[in-house]
């Protein structure tokens, strides 16, 4: 999974005053590394509206609708940070996963975060994350 996460797609000390600003805030990101158009942004928030992202331990996976694969220039993952949360609905997010995947790519992806996100330590260290090498490394899977 770490090979789908460039260094400038981490993000670890953003601020957001709404869950929508959290998700625009992702795929500004997505869009500044050249994974994903404009529209990409558009299909995120509109996934949103129809079912949440949020997975639990205080973590988001935002990502696009199946209908904005054509948005996707190539699979990314950004990991944005918001030390102080974001209201999700009643939910208190810390860290956002943001993906961009053309194919089926995402489902991999998702399953690889459920197995740390499985693990409270170790969400935990990614919401605690102050350098991109540590968010690396908890989602290569790797001790600390």
């Amino acid at each position: 999974m770490a090979e789908l996460l460039a260094r400038d797609a981490i993000r670890l000390h953003e601020r957001a005053g709404s869950r929508d600003e959290a998700i625009s805030r992702c795929g500004a990101v997505l869009v500044e590394v050249g994974a994903v158009a404009p529209a990409y942004v558009d299909a995120m928030l509109a996934r949103e509206q129809s079912v949440s992202t949020y997975v639990g331990e205080g973590v988001a996976i935002p990502h696009g609708t199946l209908n904005s694969k054509e948005s996707v220039q190539r699979d990314a993952l950004a990991v944005l940070r918001f030390p102080d949360g974001v209201d999700w609905d009643g939910f208190d997010v810390r860290v956002c996963v943001a993906i961009a995947a053309a194919g089926d790519g995402h489902v991999d992806i998702l399953a690889q975060l459920a197995s740390v996100l499985m693990d409270p330590a170790q969400a935990q260290r990614l919401r605690e994350s102050t350098t991109a090498d540590d968010v690396i490394t908890i989602l290569e899977g790797k001790p600390s």
